[in-house]
């Protein structure tokens, strides 16, 4: 479907994968609502783009990629990747301002702001839906259970002391804030994971993550609370 108004990005994408796997592709735009409504209700389908390869209806991108044997991901599954890419992305922003700010990688000050940054990336995350944060932290978090509005100061408690703590000001304020979270949020997973054996999704990389309660999240509490403590006795 290719209209003023709108490009299918299925569409382009199926005539992507066709092309790198070396099909001579024969592409047939619908310019038009009225066209995609006529060739649906024609061929019988429900969405468009549509594939055929020699005359057999592969279906759409997601069917494409199946049929050529690529993997298609599963909504549903659960993945620690959004997690890996806020941490990696968060070490490699710390190690950089390391190098601009002292002409080498490798400083304590580093992985101080690799604990700030990755706090900020965190906040923003659940910032982006904190209703959705709150609704799963609710399943878990042992305070936000007894006050239900801490779910939705949660997510910028974490970013506030983040940005703080990257500045290196107000320790007396950041410092206290990010071990108060840490703590409870520390205890909130041991006892739903560890003690209660419950099987749930982590909020913290926001409401609409497939990412497990567990390691990742009790990870995220005991480095502010690390964090906090180093900072203060500093």
């Amino acid at each position: 479907m290719a209209t003023p108004d709108h490009t299918c990005p299925y569409g382009l994408k199926s005539l992507d994968l066709l092309r790198r796997e070396g099909f001579d592709v024969e592409d047939h735009p619908l310019e038009s609502r009225e066209a995609t409504d006529a060739f649906m209700a024609e061929r019988g389908v429900n969405t468009t783009p549509q594939t055929y390869i020699d005359g057999a209806r592969i279906g759409g991108y997601e069917a494409l990629q199946r049929h050529l044997g690529h993997a298609v991901k599963d909504p549903d599954a659960t993945s620690y990747r959004p997690v890996v890419a806020i941490f990696a992305v968060a070490l490699a922003m710390a190690l950089a301002t390391s190098w601009a700010a002292y002409g080498t990688l490798f400083t304590v000050r580093a992985l101080e702001w690799f604990i700030a940054i990755s706090m900020c990336i965190l906040g923003i995350q659940k910032l982006q839906d904190v209703e959705g944060f709150s609704t799963m932290f609710l399943n878990y978090d042992l305070l936000a259970q007894r006050v239900v509005r801490y779910g939705y100061v949660y997510p910028f408690a974490e970013a506030f002391a983040g940005v703080l703590m990257i500045a290196g000001a107000l320790v007396w304020i950041a410092a206290p804030v990010a071990l108060f979270i840490g703590t409870i949020g520390a205890v909130s997973v041991i006892k739903a994971v560890y003690v209660d054996r419950r099987e749930l999704k982590c909020a913290c990389v926001g409401g609409s993550s497939n990412v497990p309660l567990g390691f990742i999240s009790l990870t995220e509490n005991l480095m502010m609370v690390a964090m906090a403590v180093w900072m203060l006795a500093k």
